[in-house]
């Protein structure tokens, strides 16, 4: 007990994602340049298999891999993806589902989270490969829920612009919904029987449709594959806006955050926990909050910052704004080089300005390439260097002051970064008791490693998939499906 008579909060135990995607630089474009990056071999199979290898050693909870449906053709554009070709940002990209079962082949324990867009694939196809893929990693498959944001990929998908923002999430609402009833609710739990004796493979009456017929889709199944080892993949999502806020706060289990102090994240955190518990009946607590982080590491305070600035002085300022106009669809080149942008009629602008201006004071005036070059080591997450406390000590801050469970860790260069992670950052947070010895069930599902429980491999029961849940023994007179 403290010495105001309250009892001290437990440290939270990190969970820890390396944040990567299916291309070169991925949020440090330019980086590919330095001697020691590999990002440049992601279409190498061994390249991903080698990461895999690493971050189990460490006991990561899992890889989470970003992916974009077009190119960041909106600075200095429009449609001009120049920028993006020449410095590799982002660019070229891979389809990120494909590599996973690579990993999981040459891994045990750590877990796989994937981005897949709502907007541009009918539920019944997808949830058909994500099952096939939580089969043969033997559970361990997450699904990062996006609705796009590139009108670059929508003009190659048959869109001729995205659809409006809110009109998005009301189609991944109905979306989601669709998955969970072909997972969880089209087949029992005991429907593959492999009754040799009576030649029965599976009982069909354990297996039904759904009958699904809403405003954007008409599915009426089943689902074409068996039940998987967790049925609904672990649900990731990213949203901070209104409608993104809801979404998550009803379906997510994990959410990602990006901000250059906690400050800045904080305020979202406690709401969409609050709109958790008291509009959808969750343990606000069992959402658990990523940030986005990219340490730069070093076994002595100069050799860090050595290392960060080489980085800066490697990093391209046309990748930065490439990456920087698709994420927020604001074309800086419009600016004067020295020109302040405290000052412009952009409100993002002039946030984003004030959000790194608290967070970086050092800098006297940001103009368009001085948000270049803050974005070149680590996008629009937080950055620091220093020896192995110092970084710790960040990680701590985060977790007080906004209440973060975990870290998506961002490279500078790979695999050089992840390896300075494990070599020198790991060790110290266990030092600190704030990172676990090992992977909580062996051989687990990557929900029941997220949330350290043997036998929690479908979603926690206040989990809106839960409902749609048909158990072994349960006749289908008795199970009725779920309409939302």
């Amino acid at each position: 007990m403290s010495a105001n008579g309250e009892t001290p909060k437990a440290r939270k135990s990190l969970i820890l994602n390396a944040f990567v995607e299916m291309c070169s630089g991925h949020q440090s474009p330019g980086l590919w340049r330095h001697p020691d990056d590999e990002s440049h071999r992601f279409n190498d199979v061994d390249h991903w298999i080698e990461l895999a290898k690493l971050l189990e050693s460490a006991k990561f909870h899992g890889i989470f891999i970003a992916d974009v449906l077009g190119g960041y053709d909106v600075y200095k554009g429009p449609r001009n993806l120049d920028p993006a070709i020449i410095s590799g940002a982002q660019w070229p990209v891979n389809e990120p589902l494909a590599v996973v079962p690579a990993m999981a082949a040459a891994t045990e324990n750590i877990g796989f989270g994937v981005t897949v867009a709502t907007t541009y694939e009918q539920p019944y196809h997808l949830a058909r490969r994500l099952s096939t893929v939580d089969h043969l990693t033997k559970g361990r498959l997450g699904w990062n829920i996006v609705t796009g944001y590139l009108d670059s990929a929508a003009r190659n998908l048959g869109h001729t612009q995205q659809p409006q923002h809110d009109d998005r999430y009301a189609i991944a609402e109905e979306y989601v919904r669709v998955t969970y009833k072909l997972w969880e609710s089209s087949w029992r739990d005991d429907a593959v029987v492999l009754d040799k004796e009576r030649g029965i493979y599976t009982d069909p009456s354990r297996v039904r449709q759904i009958n699904h017929q809403g405003k954007y889709f008409t599915v009426p199944g089943p689902h074409i594959c068996q039940p998987s080892p967790q049925r609904t993949p672990l649900i990731l999502q990213a949203g901070t806006s209104k409608s993104g806020k809801a979404f998550a706060a009803q379906h997510a289990e994990a959410i990602f955050v990006a901000g250059h102090s906690p400050s800045v994240v904080k305020n979202n955190i406690a709401e969409i926990r609050e709109m958790a518990k008291t509009q959808f009946g969750r343990d606000p607590q069992s959402i658990k909050f990523l940030a986005l982080f990219c340490p730069v590491l070093g076994r002595t305070e100069e050799e860090a910052r050595e290392k960060f600035h080489y980085y800066r002085s490697l990093g391209s300022i046309d990748g930065a704004l490439a990456l920087f106009g698709g994420w927020t669809g604001i074309d800086l080149n419009k600016y004067d080089d020295d020109q302040e942008l405290r000052h412009v009629e952009s409100n993002a602008i002039r946030s984003a300005v004030e959000g790194w201006s608290k967070a970086t004071p050092e800098v006297p005036k940001w103009t368009k390439n001085t948000v270049g070059h803050h974005i070149t080591v680590g996008g629009l997450g937080t950055s620091a260097y220093g020896t192995p406390a110092q970084i710790a000590d960040i990680m701590e801050k985060w977790v007080e002051e906004a209440d973060v469970d975990g870290f998506n860790l961002a490279y500078a260069i790979k695999p050089g970064s992840f390896k300075d992670i494990v070599e020198l950052l790991v060790p110290e947070l266990r030092r600190r008791g704030l990172f676990w010895d090992d992977y909580a069930v062996k051989k687990g599902t990557y929900r029941e490693n997220f949330y350290g429980k043997k036998g929690q491999s479908g979603p926690l029961p206040e989990h809106p998939a839960a409902k749609y849940r048909w158990k072994a023994g349960v006749d289908a007179a008795d199970h009725q499906i779920p309409e939302n």
